[in-house]
């Protein structure tokens, strides 16, 4: 069973905000695999489907943000998820619109929802989308991730959040190096 996750906040004050990337890269996965996310499961809207012959749960945990780490660990024992198996999609400060980075582990990087799915996994090796929304000189940033995509990225936003559900879908059958491979690469140009 593969778990793809988005990170996000629940509540329509939320809904297009920066910081709800991964819920948002889950809906647009979802539509693809024809699935609704909003069956109320451990703390988040799940959907689950089969897509290649391998089970899919789709999540939005609706801990928010800052604890979203204390509903995926609830999924992941209710399901018996392999952390392998686990791919965690979210917002970047640190990369430009249009911008995704795939890696295999990492640090939080400053990320509270990560931070929080660090602490409550103990461990930094689960796979991850990093989907860019820049930073603002100006904004301060808690502000500026509460806040909506400017209309001169919605473009680029748009289409980073495209890939990134094309990337997610290829990590149900296509080892996550090779998928990571070819989604860095394409950034780089």
């Amino acid at each position: 069973m593969k778990l793809i996750v988005g990170l996000g906040n629940p509540g329509k004050e939320y809904e297009l905000t920066r910081h709800n990337t991964g819920f948002r890269t889950i809906d647009r996965i979802a539509d693809i695999l024809h699935v609704s996310v909003n069956k109320k499961e451990c703390q988040a809207l799940t959907g689950k489907v089969n897509y290649h012959d391998q089970q899919v749960v789709l999540m939005k945990p609706q801990t928010y943000m800052n604890s979203s780490g204390s509903a995926i660990s609830a999924l992941i024992n209710y399901y018996h998820v392999n952390i392998a198996d686990i791919l965690v999609i979210y917002d970047d400060l640190d990369l430009k619109y249009g911008q995704l980075r795939l890696r295999l582990k990492g640090s939080a990087g400053g990320h509270n929802g990560i931070k929080s799915i660090i602490n409550c996994l103990n461990t930094t090796e689960f796979k991850r989308i990093r989907v860019g929304i820049e930073k603002s000189a100006v904004i301060p940033v808690v502000d500026y991730v509460l806040g909506k995509v400017d209309k001169d990225k919605i473009e680029l936003y748009e289409k980073s959040l495209d890939s990134a559900a094309k990337a997610a879908i290829e990590f149900i059958d296509v080892p996550f190096d090779k998928v990571m491979n070819k989604y860095n690469k394409e950034n780089d140009d």
